[in-house]
């Protein structure tokens, strides 16, 4: 109990102070995470919606196999990325292995699954009426199409904001492909792992509390999207 009590006078101490880069981890899991999820909107938000608002031959298929994105194991993701871009892989060429861009990598994979699942969800629960009102009052398809997007933009932005939260508290694949390195690669989760195994509780406690915070603000967010729909 006064280890605990230690770490939690000192986390404060470190987070005002800047010792051992406490700030410069945190930005760099912002960084990381933002990219992951802005790269994981790109891919999952289109594919999403384009097989929500389709109907076709086997997309039950389809929707099964996105849905099953949803629980790719991390340290798997991880060693698929691993191995591509190691300097024996097929893409060693690219030198990206223990780097910012590899972190970013693995974690798109794991988001935008994620964000593309709950996007397809979304989609399928507007009641299809709305497109079909859409073009009983004169809109072209692709109106008609964007206002059933309108209608789910809620379900959507929560998926945002659930991939971003999922990969901000991922710990396996980014340490397998970034390193952990100090000043480079370290983020909040691996330098918690790291500093927990050292028994430096204080680093740990202050990452612990910033992590904390973000993760109350993603489910403020989640909730206030939840009470606009």
């Amino acid at each position: 109990m006064q280890d605990i009590t230690h770490g939690f006078e000192h986390a404060w101490r470190l987070l005002i102070t800047n010792e051992q880069d406490v700030w410069g981890i945190i930005l760099r899991s912002l960084l990381v995470s933002g990219l992951s999820t802005t790269f994981g909107c790109i891919i999952g938000i289109p594919t999403g919606a384009a097989v929500g608002l389709r109907r076709f031959r086997g997309k039950r298929g389809v929707v099964a196999a996105v849905n099953v994105g949803m629980s790719l194991p991390p340290v798997v993701v991880g060693l698929v990325v691993y191995l591509l871009l190691s300097y024996s892989g097929p893409l060693g060429f690219m030198r990206l292995l223990f780097s910012v861009p590899a972190m970013v990598i693995a974690q798109t994979i794991l988001a935008a699954p994620m964000i593309g699942a709950l996007t397809l969800a979304a989609v399928e629960s507007v009641d299809r009426r709305a497109r079909t009102v859409a073009l009983s009052l004169g809109a072209s398809p692709l109106q008609a199409t964007l206002a059933m997007l309108s209608e789910a933009r809620f379900a959507m932005g929560a998926a945002v904001i659930a991939g971003f939260g999922g990969v901000i508290s991922e710990v396996g694949a980014v340490m397998m492909v970034g390193g952990n390195i100090a000043g480079q690669t370290r983020v909040m989760t691996t330098a918690i792992v790291l500093e927990t195994s050292k028994g430096d509780f204080d680093v740990a406690i202050a990452l612990g509390i910033i992590l904390l915070a973000i993760a109350l603000i993603v489910n403020l967010g989640l909730g206030f999207l939840q009470r606009g729909r």
